[in-house]
């Protein structure tokens, strides 16, 4: 089939591009892009032989060294914005979630850094025992104070300057900030206790700690909860719109389109109670979790304790057993957890994508939008088929953070480093899919003559309730004889109470049997729903 069509292709663009140069219509200095002579081949091409033998060998480099312009590889790299960035989450999609920025950029880093080394050498100010290091005075916590309220990204970037020779991003944090300490005498004569009996890993496990929990309670659940709520009103709206349900792709017993929208916001909603619940949990126990550097130099000290209350003063959990790296189950518990959102969510945007498919739901027209370059009649679910491919790139980061972080050799290694880098990645990718959805939902507008119309065509999905009523009459092979009438048949409404009058015998059965084909498939089910808790 494939040789076939493309054969028909280029005989057809050789058979027009022969008419135009007979017509005069094309210049004859025109080189041709898509079919090139022979004898000009070149010899190497990986092609199949199937396409050498319709385009000759190396055809295909040909036609792209003719249509691209040779220019294009000499241009300098441009300037990062969001026209030039590789990543669609900086690029294209950026706007839309730009108050991520703030907290998982390298800027945001950065700032969280000089926040944990500010608020350590504070509390060592604290300890009476460390008397190199006196009390602080109002004036110099408050230019601390000012310094964490001001840093901005020049700041960072006289970090990443000193990164440059250091090759290090934590020492190059120390040494900026001790540069900023010689501007207060109280700091210029403490600057050797910023980063104190620390190791890289102190600062950093909870910096991801303060970074993940700044973005799931401020951005990540709140998102959620509207995905939520959206799904819960439009449940509540069509809580009585009957719906024929499909099982298997086959019609099946009737239902609401209500009552399977509650189902969804119901299993969202569990998925982001638990994201809720998880702490997040953090160090500053050492190179190895053992104190081994605080004990040398200050053996008096209960440093078990102050670190758990340096923690805590954080708004940090303490995990009391760790190796030089906090070891990131947590982090795997709140990817999980989020994973299973999405991934109920997917399933939510595959269902309704179908819905419309069926036409229960139609999409408002938005003035100004094109559905397709080249039919003009289309209005497509773009909104819920975006959604689903973020949400497929969300999972497929978060899974794999899940999954390496908590795996890390002996005492430490430095494979989750350029990992947790990505933290902010799936999660962009997950608010994208929620905002998607969200504005998906927005242009639904329920069909209830559809849904109704599909009801009224199908009858036969009455054969449960009917097999059920005779079962309790004591009606021999109830099921049997239903299913001779209507497995893989179109049964009316009148064919149906026809059989319901056979066995008039049975008291009470040929009434409770007409009931069931009263008014339309919908009727019985959409009674049950509404009186249950749900």
């Amino acid at each position: 089939m494939f040789n076939a069509g493309c054969s028909s292709i280029v005989r057809s663009t050789i058979s027009l591009r022969t008419v135009q140069n007979q017509s005069g219509s094309h210049s004859s200095k025109r080189r041709p892009l898509v079919v090139a002579s022979r004898s000009k081949l070149c010899k190497d091409s990986q092609l199949s032989r199937s396409g050498k033998r319709l385009f000759g060998s190396g055809a295909c480099r040909a036609a792209c060294n003719e249509a691209v312009p040779s220019s294009w590889g000499e241009e300098k790299s441009p300037a990062l914005e969001a026209l030039t960035a590789i990543s669609p989450i900086d690029g294209r999609y950026g706007s839309k979630i730009a108050s991520l920025r703030q907290i998982f950029s390298e800027y945001g880093l950065i700032r969280y850094r000089v926040l944990v080394e500010v608020r350590w050498l504070q509390m060592l100010s604290n300890l009476p025992e460390v008397t190199e290091v006196p009390p602080f005075s109002q004036e110099t916590n408050d230019y601390l104070e000012e310094l964490l309220k001001d840093f901005n990204v020049e700041d960072a970037q006289k970090v990443k300057d000193v990164e440059r020779v250091t090759n290090h991003d934590v020492k190059a944090i120390e040494y900026v900030l001790k540069e900023f300490f010689e501007e207060v005498p109280e700091l210029a004569a403490a600057k050797e206790f910023t980063h104190f009996a620390c190791t890289s890993e102190d600062i950093n496990n909870l910096c991801h700690a303060l970074m993940m929990k700044d973005a799931v309670e401020k951005e990540v659940v709140p998102a959620m909860e509207s995905v939520i709520d959206a799904v819960a009103t439009l449940a509540e709206d069509l809580a009585e719109v009957p719906l024929l349900s499909r099982t298997h792709g086959q019609p099946a017993s009737p239902s609401t389109m209500g009552k399977e929208l509650a189902n969804t916001a119901y299993r969202l909603h569990r998925q982001r109670e638990q994201l809720a619940a998880i702490p997040f949990l953090g160090k500053i126990a050492g190179a190895v979790g053992n104190y081994n550097a605080h004990l040398s130099a200050y053996p008096e000290v209960d440093w078990q304790t102050v670190a758990h209350k340096f923690v805590r003063s954080l708004g940090l959990e303490v995990n009391p057993y760790t190796t030089q790296i906090e070891p990131h189950d947590y982090l795997a518990e709140c990817f999980h957890a989020i994973c299973r959102f999405n991934v109920v969510l997917l399933d939510f945007d595959r269902d309704v994508w179908g819905y419309i498919s069926l036409g229960y739901f139609k999409q408002k027209v938005i003035a100004g939008e094109v559905g397709s370059s080249t039919m003009p009649h289309k209005v497509n679910p773009i909104d819920f088929e975006n959604s689903e491919g973020n949400l497929g790139i969300a999972n497929a980061l978060l899974e794999h953070l899940a999954t390496k972080l908590p795996i890390s050799r002996w005492q430490r290694d430095l494979t989750d480093s350029t990992v947790l880098r990505n933290l902010g990645v799936g999660i962009g990718h997950s608010l994208l899919s929620y905002s998607s959805t969200l504005r998906g939902m927005s242009k639904l507008e329920p069909n209830e003559a559809a849904m109704d119309a599909d009801l009224e065509a199908t009858w036969e999905v009455l054969a449960e309730p009917i097999q059920t009523i005779m079962r309790r009459h004591g009606v021999d092979e109830p099921y049997e004889k239903l299913k001779a009438l209507t497995r893989g048949q179109k049964i009316t409404k009148d064919s149906l109470k026809a059989f319901c009058q056979v066995d008039q015998a049975v008291p009470g059965l040929s009434g409770e049997t007409d009931a069931a084909v009263t008014g339309h498939p919908g009727v019985s089910s959409r009674a049950a729903i509404k009186g249950s808790d749900r």
